[in-house]
């Protein structure tokens, strides 16, 4: 990932949002955490986080509260160091209810391009099983796996 830094380029910038959705949907907090700054902060929801280890910890609760989880990542605008992404993810919790979770992420990074900022804000809306959009096995969205815009989201 050492290209992909500050300032961004389009492509550079499509680029870094598909490489974090790769991340995430790995559902390995480690893995996760280091694209981060050491001291990277966070509003996620109404949780605020600083730093890898907290990072680490909040993406194990999360990812052991939302089981089966798939996620989707689309580049909304970009600047010399800073990426807006839109987002939905699907996942169900221990009861079997399915969800889609919608939002926005801003991201802001520093000249060796780790993230320092993440701001998410994010809504949950309950979708029957039946209303699922991502059926790939769980890790990585295939490449020929339609996005955000195509799917209508």
């Amino acid at each position: 990932m050492s290209s992909l830094v500050p300032p961004f380029t389009l492509e550079t910038a499509i680029q870094k949002v598909r490489l974090a959705e790769d991340g995430w949907n790995s559902r390995n907090p480690e893995r996760v955490s280091l694209v981060y700054t050491p001291d990277s902060r966070w509003r996620n929801r109404a949780e605020f986080i600083t730093g890898r280890a907290e990072i680490v910890a909040f993406l194990t609760r999360k990812w052991a509260r939302e089981l089966d989880y798939r996620l989707i990542k689309e580049i909304w605008a970009f600047t010399d160091h800073r990426i807006a992404v839109r987002f939905a993810y699907e996942w169900h919790d221990d009861s079997g209810n399915w969800f889609r979770s919608y939002g926005n992420e801003n991201w802001e990074f520093d000249a060796a391009g780790l993230m320092q900022r993440r701001f998410a804000c994010i809504n949950d809306l309950p979708i029957r099983e039946s209303e699922r959009k991502y059926h790939w096995p769980l890790g990585r969205r295939p490449d020929d796996h339609p996005g955000l815009t195509e799917l209508g989201l």
